[in-house]
């Protein structure tokens, strides 16, 4: 079974069978994506993780297919269906609803009018009608009236047969097949709102009387009409051209012009309204739901990688400002570790702003602070055009907090300042999100970032694993301090886990610092495997061994040791002069197990070990705006992408409403989505070109 997988994955991915059936076997010894994409590149020829995860999930979806297939031919064996020929159309199915169209007239089922007509003994009737020939159907339906099974007439019992037909050409997978395709490819979507609902609804307004074609509804119509019907505003539905319709199921069973192919023509005109019908607005339906599901998906995890990816201040003092107006602004002082060095509320709004000025200069001045981060909620503009007043003469940055309640209230939270109140909390995650946006992000729910489209109405595992996987991705792409990351954060990395990442902050508490990467082998329920997955993606910027600070994996440190010896050198001497790298001939090590695409990767962390793939921070300011009020339409103004999505892409220009650039103002040239020209994170400059003050509506240009 391996072997035809391999083979199926390969054709599907266009990939070479063998480098498919090494990283299957790498998979199945409990290699993870990001290991094999950094450090298995011989064995995967090259492959990303985009491929990687898409050779998995193919792999599974077959594998899910041959389960359900193995318990299809085990039913159909247990009550004596399954002959040669059909074995062979089993075992030939390859897609899921292939094979379930093949199963579905033997499928046991509820009762019906069919099962009931043929329970009353009116098969054989069916089966006359259906040869179609000379005869009177009232004549043939005669010799079928049984009052005792509730057959009191030939026209009763006509009725009886015509449900046997109906059933057995909805059934039929040749009249499934082309049915579907219909409704897939020229069926047409039709939204209208629910009469009495217009008012309430208005939020669906667009959808009030709306067509379109299944195959060309993009995923967040899609789910807005799915949302409006759910909340019973909208009544949809999913229509093709029944006269079209019945034309494909005569190509299956052709009609003739007799009295009984009337009847047949009526029980497929029956079998088409009542079954096969909304058999197949319910397949229309489900598989439009998964594709808009795995697209809404897509972009939610595209925004999440550019976020969690955002240039890092980096290890600097930081002033957290979390503002208010009659609450006060919770100020918190942290040094470049992130770690909570004081706390205090000013009020500079409520006309105390002199004293709260003297406060924030003595903070600065007494921690040293490199920079201010001001969270962009409310009251953030306010604050922020305060701090500047006071010219402090640094960097003064709006952070976007979307979570930072929801991090503030977890159990992460309370457990790191149990003492603190949730703002001051809320302060902390706001400055270390400056200075580590990914190592402070991993700690919120993905979701609730504030990021993504319609991400409460998709499918939530779906959801939850794509996102986990994105986290995952970025986290082993930037590499992760072994000696200050948190817990959240060492389970991202590839081989760990919440219990293991957990060991290993205990292990540090007790112990103190690493000192070499081999120590995590000393940690409890860290093994060979974990430590293989793990040891790459951990560093120790101060450790004993040099490497450890890199990304060489340690199972490689022999061979930078022989290159070291080639240069005339040690490690440290080659790491500190890179440049010797220029007179050795790679080449020359490769062997068995390791060969170029590693060995270049190896000179590259060299080059520069333990580098950041993240892009310099650079400060960033709005314009002096602050609310609706300010705006006027013409208005050229800087601001920072905030969301994107299929329709667009939201920015915020300071404010506290994101103004959304629909895709039709994004370029003068035509894309096919948005992501072609904006990135979460992305500085641009838009102008405004309307404001709906009612509905705190902001439409802004890029072109």
């Amino acid at each position: 079974m391996e072997r035809d997988y391999c083979a199926v994955i390969a054709g599907e991915l266009s990939l070479g069978g063998d480098r498919v059936s090494a990283v299957m076997a790498l998979m199945d010894q409990g290699a993870t994506i990001p290991f094999i994409a950094r450090y298995r590149k011989e064995a995967s020829g090259g492959m990303d993780e985009v491929v990687l995860a898409e050779l998995k999930a193919l792999r599974e979806k077959l594998t899910a297919l041959d389960q359900r297939r193995r318990a299809i031919v085990s039913s159909l064996k247990e009550r004596d269906l399954l002959d040669p020929e059909l074995e062979k159309k089993i075992a030939r199915a390859s897609t899921l609803t292939e094979l379930e169209d093949i199963y579905l007239p033997f499928k046991p089922r509820r009762k019906t009018r069919a099962s009931k007509a043929v329970a009353a003994g009116l098969e054989p009737l069916a089966d006359a009608l259906m040869v179609q020939g000379p005869s009177d159907p009232l004549e043939l339906a005669g010799p079928f009236v049984n009052p005792e099974a509730g057959i009191g007439n030939p026209v009763e019992a006509l009725a009886g047969a015509r449900d046997i037909i109906a059933e057995r050409i909805t059934l039929d997978s040749g009249v499934r097949a082309l049915i579907r395709k219909l409704y897939m490819e020229r069926g047409v979507f039709r939204s209208r709102v629910i009469k009495g609902k217009e008012k309430d609804g208005s939020r669906y307004r667009d959808w009030f009387d709306w067509s379109e074609k299944v195959c060309d509804a993009p995923s967040h119509r899609i789910l807005a009409m799915r949302r409006g019907e759910r909340e019973l505003f909208l009544n949809l539905s999913v229509q093709v051209d029944e006269s079209v319709a019945m034309g494909l199921i005569q190509r299956v069973f052709p009609l003739k012009p007799c009295p009984c192919g009337e009847e047949v023509r009526t029980a497929m005109e029956d079998g088409l309204k009542r079954l096969l019908g909304p058999q197949m607005e319910t397949e229309v339906r489900l598989s439009t739901k998964e594709r808009a599901d795995r697209e809404a998906v897509g972009v939610f995890a595209m925004n999440l990688r550019d976020l969690l990816m955002a240039p890092p201040l980096g290890q600097k003092a930081v002033l957290a400002i979390d503002p208010g107006f009659r609450t006060g602004c919770k100020t918190v002082c942290l040094d470049g570790l992130g770690r909570l060095l004081e706390h205090t509320a000013v009020y500079p709004h409520t006309g105390r702003a002199e004293a709260a000025g003297e406060v924030i200069r003595t903070l600065a001045a007494k921690h040293r602070i490199q920079c201010v981060a001001i969270g962009n909620g409310t009251a953030g503009r306010e604050t922020e055009a305060f701090i500047r007043g006071l010219s402090l003469g640094i960097p003064v940055v709006m952070v976007n907090e979307s979570g930072a309640s929801i991090y503030s209230a977890s159990d992460a939270a309370r457990e790191e300042f149990p003492e603190l109140d949730l703002t001051v909390r809320g302060a902390v995650s706001i400055g270390r999100r400056l200075q580590d946006p990914l190592a402070e992000l991993v700690k919120i729910d993905p979701a609730s970032v504030g990021v993504g489209q319609y991400q409460h109405d998709v499918d939530q595992k779906l959801l939850k694993e794509t996102l986990d996987a994105t986290v995952v991705s970025c986290v082993n792409a930037v590499g992760v301090n072994l000696n200050t990351a948190s817990a959240r954060l060492l389970s991202y990395v590839s081989g760990l886990g919440p219990s293991a990442a957990a060991s290993i902050a205990e292990f540090r508490e007790k112990n103190g610092a690493f000192l070499r990467r081999s120590q995590l082998m000393k940690v409890p329920g860290i093994g060979p495997v974990a430590f293989q997955q793990a040891a790459g993606f951990l560093r120790i910027p101060d450790g004993t061994e040099p490497l450890d600070r890199s990304a060489v994996h340690p199972e490689s440190y022999g061979v930078v040791e022989e290159m070291a010896a080639a240069a005339g050198t040690t490690v440290e001497g080659l790491l500190n002069q890179p440049g010797l790298l220029e007179g050795i001939d790679l080449k020359r090590f490769v062997d068995d197990r390791r060969g170029m695409p590693t060995l270049l990767d190896i000179a590259g962390e060299i080059r520069k070990p333990g580098r950041d793939p993240r892009e310099r921070f650079e400060p960033f300011s709005f314009a002096d705006v602050h609310g609706l009020e300010d705006l006027r339409e013409g208005m050229k103004l800087p601001g920072i992408v905030t969301n994107v999505t299929d329709f667009g892409a939201f920015v915020d220009i300071g404010v506290h409403t994101d103004g959304l650039v629909h895709v039709s103002r994004l370029s003068t040239a035509w894309i096919r989505h948005p992501s072609e020209v904006v990135r979460v994170g992305m500085r641009v400059d838009v102008t405004v070109t309307g404001i709906d003050s009612e509905r705190k509506r902001i439409s802004l240009s890029m072109v």
